[in-house]
C-alpha cells in the first residue's frame, strides 16, 4: 500500500487551532482593527486609531477632544458599518477615548 504524504499550511490548521481553543471569533474581530480606514474612510481614519478589541467592543483612539465628540454623535452609524463589514462576529459597541499625547 502506496502512502502519501499531504502537508497542510498553516491557514488550513489555524482556524481549527483557534476553534478548539474557544478564541478563533475573538481573532476573526480583529481584522476590523486593519480594515478601520476601509470601514470609516479616510477623514476619520486620519484622527482616529482603531486601538483594540476587548471581548464585543471595539476601542477607538481619537485625536482631538471635538472629533470624539463628533465621532460619539456618530456612533450607532459606525457601529453598523463595522458590523456590516464582518457580520460573521458583530461588535455590541464602541468606545472612543481621547489619545494621549506626549
Amino acid at each position: 500500500m502506496k502512502r502519501t504524504d499531504r502537508t497542510l499550511s498553516i491557514g488550513e490548521v489555524l482556524p481549527d487551532v483557534l476553534e478548539d481553543a474557544g478564541v478563533l471569533r475573538q481573532f476573526e474581530r480583529l481584522g476590523v482593527l486593519e480594515a478601520w480606514p476601509e470601514i470609516v474612510g479616510e477623514a476619520v481614519a486620519n484622527v482616529t486609531r482603531a486601538k483594540g478589541i476587548e471581548d464585543t467592543t471595539l476601542v477607538v483612539e481619537v485625536r482631538s477632544s471635538a472629533w470624539l465628540m463628533e465621532l460619539n454623535m456618530m456612533k450607532g452609524e459606525i457601529l453598523e458599518r463595522v458590523n456590516a463589514h464582518a457580520p460573521d462576529t458583530p461588535m455590541d459597541r464602541i468606545v472612543f477615548v481621547q489619545a494621549e499625547t506626549g
